[in-house]
C-alpha cells in the first residue's frame, strides 16, 4: 500500500531538485523574463505540476487511506496514472523547451488522461466511503478544480494552436492560474491540514465550525475569481475575490490556533510549527496586499506583482508547508513500511530516530529567511538582490531535501 505514494513521492523529490538545479544554473534569469515565454511555460509547470501536484497525489493516495479508514478504489488505475502523468509532463517539459507545439499537445493530453485517472480513482474513493465532512469535502473540491485547471489548460493550448490570441486567451490564462492555485492547492492543503495537524499535535475535542467556514468562504472565492476572470472582470471584481480569499484565511487561521489550544503535545515538530507560521504570514501578506491594491489600483494586475504574489502564494505557502509537511509524512511512511511490522523489538528504531527535527527545524528557518529575502527583492524590482535571494533559496531548499532524502537510508 505504500509503493504507489513512493513512486509519487519520489518523483516529486526528483522534480524538486531538477527545478531548483536548473534554477541555479541559470542565475535565475528567468525571473527577469515574460513568464508567458517557453522559459517561463517550462520552470512554472515543471515547480508546479512535477515538484509540488507530483508530491501532493503521492500524499492524496496515503492520506486519504488514513482519513477513511480503507484503502484507494483501485492500485492499477493509481500505477495508469502515475505513467501517464509522469509521461505527460516530461514531453509537456521538453514542448517547452524546444518550443514544439506538437510535443506541447501530445504529451498535455497524455499527463491531461492521468489527471482524469486520478480524479476517478479518488471520486470512487470518496463516493464509496460515504464519509463526508469538512476534510473529504475539501479534497473532493481540490480534485474537481484540478481537472477544471487541466481543461482550461487544453483550451488555452488550442486556442494558441490556432492563433486566436485575443482576451479570450487572456482571461482563460487568469482563470487557470487561480483554478489552479487558489483551488487545487488550497483546497488539497486546508483539508488535509484539520486531519494532520490534530495527529501531530494529539488535539483532541477542538470545535469544527471553523472548518466549514473556511471550506464555504474558499470554495466562494476559487468560483467568484474564476468567474471573474473568464468573463473579464476588472479591478474591483478581482480585489472583491481577494477579499474573500482574505476572509477564508482568517477562518483557517483562528481555526489552526484552535487545534493548537486543545493540543496534548507540546512539541509536534518543527515542520508542523513553521507551517502554522507560513500560513499566519500568508494571512498579513494578503491583508497588506488589499490595503496596498486600494492605494496603488494600477499595481495589483502589473506582471512585477503578479510575480511577486504567485512567488508568495505558490513558494511561500503551498512549496513551504509541503516542505513542512514532508518532515512528518515521508518518515512516517518509510518507518511503518520498513519497521512497522518489526514496532518494539530491539534494535528497532524509533520513527523520531529516522530525521533529526533539529536539523529540520535549521532548514526551515533557513528556507524562510532565503524566500523574504528573494521577496523583497522582487518588490523592490532590483536583479541583484534577486539572484543572491533566488540562490539562496535554491541551495538551502537542495540541502533541506537532501536532509529528507537520507529517511529513505535508514
Amino acid at each position: 500500500m505504500f509503493r504507489l505514494p513512493f513512486f509519487f513521492i519520489i518523483t516529486g523529490m526528483i522534480g524538486f531538485f531538477l527545478f531548483q538545479g536548473a534554477s541555479i544554473l541559470t542565475l535565475f534569469e528567468w525571473l527577469q523574463h515574460d513568464l508567458r515565454g517557453p522559459s517561463g511555460w517550462f520552470y512554472t509547470h515543471l515547480f508546479i505540476l512535477g515538484w509540488a501536484t507530483m508530491l501532493a497525489m503521492g500524499a492524496v493516495y496515503q492520506l486519504i487511506n488514513v482519513i477513511l479508514q480503507s484503502t484507494i478504489y483501485s492500485q492499477r488505475l493509481g500505477y495508469a496514472h502515475y505513467l501517464f502523468f509522469t509521461i505527460g509532463l516530461t514531453g509537456l517539459l521538453y514542448g517547452f523547451v524546444s518550443f514544439q507545439t506538437m510535443y506541447i499537445a501530445g504529451f498535455a493530453t497524455l499527463a491531461f488522461i492521468g489527471i482524469l485517472l486520478f480524479s476517478i480513482n479518488i471520486g470512487i474513493t470518496l463516493w464509496r466511503a460515504r464519509k463526508w465532512d469538512a476534510i473529504t469535502i475539501s479534497a473532493a473540491c481540490a480534485v474537481l478544480y484540478l481537472v477544471l485547471t487541466s481543461l482550461i489548460g487544453m483550451w488555452m493550448g488550442i486556442n494558441f494552436y490556432t492563433g486566436n490570441r485575443s482576451n479570450l486567451h487572456e482571461n482563460l490564462l487568469k482563470a487557470h492560474i487561480w483554478l489552479g492555485t487558489l483551488g487545487w492547492f488550497g483546497m488539497l492543503i486546508t483539508g488535509f491540514s484539520y486531519k494532520m495537524l490534530p495527529m501531530f499535535y494529539l488535539a483532541h475535542h477542538y470545535p469544527t465550525r471553523l472548518q466549514w467556514a473556511t471550506l464555504i468562504t474558499w470554495n466562494s472565492a476559487v468560483v467568484f475569481g474564476a468567474l471573474s476572470f473568464l468573463l473579464g472582470g476588472g479591478f474591483w471584481t478581482t480585489w472583491l475575490a481577494l477579499l474573500i480569499v482574505t476572509l477564508a484565511l482568517v477562518f483557517y487561521n483562528f481555526h489552526l490556533l484552535q487545534i493548537k489550544k486543545h493540543r496534548v503535545k507540546p512539541n509536534p515538530g518543527h515542520g508542523i510549527r513553521w507551517s502554522v507560521y507560513a500560513a499566519q504570514f500568508l494571512l498579513l501578506f494578503v491583508g497588506v496586499l488589499l490595503i496596498y491594491a486600494l492605494v496603488f489600483p494600477a499595481q495589483l494586475l502589473q506582471p512585477k506583482m503578479v510575480l511577486l504574489v504567485g512567488w508568495v502564494y505558490l513558494g511561500g505557502w503551498v512549496s513551504f508547508t509541503i516542505l513542512c509537511y514532508v518532515s512528518k509524512i515521508i518518515p512516517f511512511l518509510w518507518w511503518t513500511h520498513k519497521f512497522g511490522k518489526l514496532a518494539g523489538r530491539p534494535g528497532t528504531p524509533l520513527m523520531a530516530d529516522l530525521l533529526d527535527d533539529k536539523k529540520v527545524r535549521i532548514g526551515v528557518i533557513a528556507i524562510a529567511l532565503c524566500l523574504l529575502v528573494l521577496f523583497t527583492a522582487i518588490f523592490v524590482d532590483n536583479a541583484m538582490l534577486t539572484v543572491i535571494g533566488g540562490l539562496a533559496f535554491s541551495i538551502s531548499s537542495v540541502l533541506y531535501m537532501i536532509l529528507i532524502g537520507r529517511v529513505f537510508r535508514r
